[in-house]
């Protein structure tokens, strides 16, 4: 096959086998003495006019050129996914810190150093392909590792628990969630009358809710987010001994979060603001980092905690079940194409391979055919691992055969098992030789529609433990993000009855969102519990300066030799940072010093940054620059940001009777100012701030 040099987004990866598999799909159209041609491959003479029955005649059923041109662009797309419709996949690759060849037989966990390549896409549950990645939502973290076995799914959320127990009611709770089917309003949101009724309806809620309402509802990045496949697995060693595991992607960078006035704004100013900040991390070679951790409970113990282990709506307290780190994913590479490879990706929880299996986990065992299912009817193919991103990177050997978008050419005569003509191939593998086997688990009982266990049915225990969890900002945060949510619910009686099931977690939270959504008080009381997880605050999450994004206000006639160092020390430590003034091109210093502008007021709003370095300066509308700093100090400032502040830019901020100015770093009289504003930058927020 005749092929030209591929346009990549970087350097191709070597040892990586599906970046190599990948290359013989990647097709330049452009570049010197290129021809246009039709698809079938004969040169086009005219793109631009189509054939018409004279100069003012009517366009001619024989134009076959603009039929096919036509026809293919009103096929480009195919349906949005149901959930998770809005996604960003990149590929990378796995590292395994440790072997766990002890409790399962899969080949990508047997050595040290082993390294997987993988494509990973990040997604949000509720809003349509065109809606902003800053919702208040549930978020995908899906993972397909290339491994030598085959492909291996793992589907994570950003939380470790579901909002159903069983995946008979995944219908419902997905109906009450979207938009109005009269209306299609409200987009991207759960502040409307059906989830919360929902909610009340279905107390097994109760728990992820809690998590959707916290800090960790509005991810600060993706890169700051973490991980859990939510369901509970076997994991299946070389002698056949099961042992259930659950596992956790925990990012290198900590768990950070937006506060809800700025995810809320960020949603409408930049709705990809996602997708730009992973883009800019991979394109500046700052790679997303997430070490794997696993849970494990030995089959004995399956019976010892005061939850059932395979209730997807409790959590395995990791002060319980410690998490052991097994290996870093590093996400290195954007896709060459977005539809062809992150549209196109499937991902599947039945997707496994040899040393891991699924436990009667009544959520996982659902999700088990709803996937692959849904791909069958979007993709309109049985052929998805044909698809490019979705082929595995070992061999491929099977008896199926046809269907739509069928690449491979099979040759064989003998299409069934068992035969004789082709010798009984392809052959079984027998589990010791690496074919899947799945764990014998005994079962026994009869044919019933019960639930697993009794302690399905406490529903607020682990509610509350999240409650005892957080810190106290944290709590005021998720009561304000609550009476946010059901100040838009309509019904009174919905509005009565959340704070009826609220009062189960925690009293004084309750009565706090009655009276700010006017109903009344609830009665009765919290449940007795008093444990709590330390693991779950997020303020116990590792802190960095490195990546973290600072706009720098300039205007002319700042002090570069000054300005000059501070940027470079941000540089030195990772930071990101944007130059903003009143217009693009460049400012100059009073020594001289020119500094690119990438960036404008007009273009760029306070919630975009981490931080800010406030050096002002002179400008042709003077008025308009001191407006606009001054506007994007009061909006960092109430945001409890850091800020840093230069010689120049003195008079932009002032303490006062009313302010403590808590995080604001001045370089006045202070030879360590570059450290110093490090340090606050690290910090992140300061919620001493008055």
């Amino acid at each position: 096959m005749d092929r030209k040099p591929s346009s990549r987004n970087r350097k191709g990866v070597p040892g990586n086998r599906k970046d190599e598999q990948l290359e013989k799909y990647r097709h330049k159209n452009t570049g010197t003495g290129e021809k246009m041609t039709d698809d079938a491959g004969f040169k086009i003479s005219n793109d631009r006019w189509s054939l018409r029955a004279g100069k003012r005649g009517p366009t001619l059923l024989q134009d076959f050129h603009f039929y096919r041109k036509q026809s293919r662009f009103s096929r480009e797309r195919i349906p949005e996914k149901v959930v998770h419709a809005r996604g960003f996949g990149l590929y990378g690759d796995f590292e395994t810190y440790k072997s766990m060849r002890h409790v399962t037989r899969a080949h990508f966990l047997q050595e040290t150093g082993r390294k997987t390549p993988v494509f990973c896409r990040f997604s949000t549950f509720i809003g349509s392909k065109g809606s902003k990645d800053t919702a208040v939502d549930i978020r995908g973290f899906a993972v397909k590792f290339y491994t030598q076995e085959g492909n291996y799914d793992m589907l994570s959320l950003q939380f470790p628990v579901f909002i159903l127990a069983d995946a008979m009611k995944f219908m419902d709770v997905t109906h009450a969630a979207k938009p109005s089917p009269i209306t299609e309003v409200p987009q991207a949101t759960t502040a409307h009358d059906s989830f919360w009724d929902y909610v009340v309806s279905n107390p097994e809620s109760a728990h992820m809710v809690m998590w959707l309402m916290s800090m960790r509802g509005r991810p600060r990045s993706w890169r700051m987010m973490a991980g859990w496949p939510i369901n509970t697995f076997w994991f299946i060693n070389e002698q056949g001994k099961g042992t259930f595991v659950r596992f956790k992607w925990i990012p290198k960078l900590g768990v950070h979060s937006l506060l809800l006035d700025e995810a809320n704004i960020i949603g409408g100013v930049d709705p990809d603001f996602h997708r730009r900040d992973i883009i800019e991390a991979v394109k500046k070679g700052a790679y997303p980092e997430y070490e794997l951790g696993v849970q494990l409970i030995a089959k004995e113990d399956e019976f010892k905690f005061d939850f059932d282990i395979l209730d997807d709506t409790k959590l395995w307290p990791e002060e319980d079940v410690p998490v052991e780190i097994i290996g870093k994913l590093t996400l290195n590479r954007l896709v060459d194409n977005f539809f062809a490879e992150e549209e196109q990706s499937s991902f599947d929880p039945a997707t496994l391979v040899p040393g891991i299996d699924f436990t009667n986990d009544p959520v996982l065992q659902g999700r088990a055919f709803a996937y692959r299912d849904t791909d069958y009817h979007r993709l309109g193919t049985g052929n998805i691992n044909e698809i490019p991103v979705n082929k595995p990177i070992a061999e491929v050997n099977h008896n199926n055969r046809d269907s739509y978008s069928k690449y491979r050419i099979d040759v064989d005569f003998v299409t069934y098992h068992k035969n004789s003509l082709a010798g009984n191939t392809p052959a079984e593998t027998p589990p010791e030789e690496g074919g899947y086997a799945h764990y014998p688990e005994e079962v026994e009982g009869h044919i019933t529609r019960e639930r697993p266990s009794d302690s399905f049915y406490d529903y607020f225990s682990q509610a509350r433990l999240f409650w005892n969890s957080l810190s106290p900002v944290e709590k005021q945060d998720l009561v304000e993000t609550f009476i946010y949510h059901l100040q838009y619910v309509k019904s009174e009686s919905v509005r009565q009855q959340n704070v009826d099931m609220w009062v189960n977690v925690d009293r004084e939270m309750a009565c706090v969102i009655a009276d700010n959504i006017g109903v009344e008080r609830p009665k009765g009381s919290n449940v007795p519990v008093t444990k709590s997880s330390p693991a779950i605050s997020q303020l116990n999450t590792p802190h960095y300066a490195y990546t973290q994004k600072v706009g720098v206000l300039i205007g002319n006639d700042f002090n570069g030799e000054e300005v000059s160092h501070v940027l470079n020390t941000l540089q030195n430590y990772g930071v990101f940072m944007d130059i903003i003034s009143e217009k693009l091109g460049t400012v100059t210093g009073a020594d001289g010093t020119n500094i690119k502008v990438n960036e404008t007021f007009t273009t760029k709003y306070p919630v975009l940054y981490d931080s800010l370095y406030v050096v002002g300066g002179s400008a042709v509308n003077q008025a308009k620059l001191n407006q606009d700093i001054k506007f994007f100090i009061q909006e960092a400032y109430k945001h409890y940001k850091p800020i840093g502040v230069a010689t120049t830019g003195q008079s932009y901020i002032q303490a006062s009777e009313k302010n403590n100015l808590a995080g604001v770093v001045f370089a006045e009289n202070n030879p360590n100012f570059g450290e110093d504003f490090l340090a606050a930058i690290a910090q992140q927020r300061f919620w001493n701030r008055t």
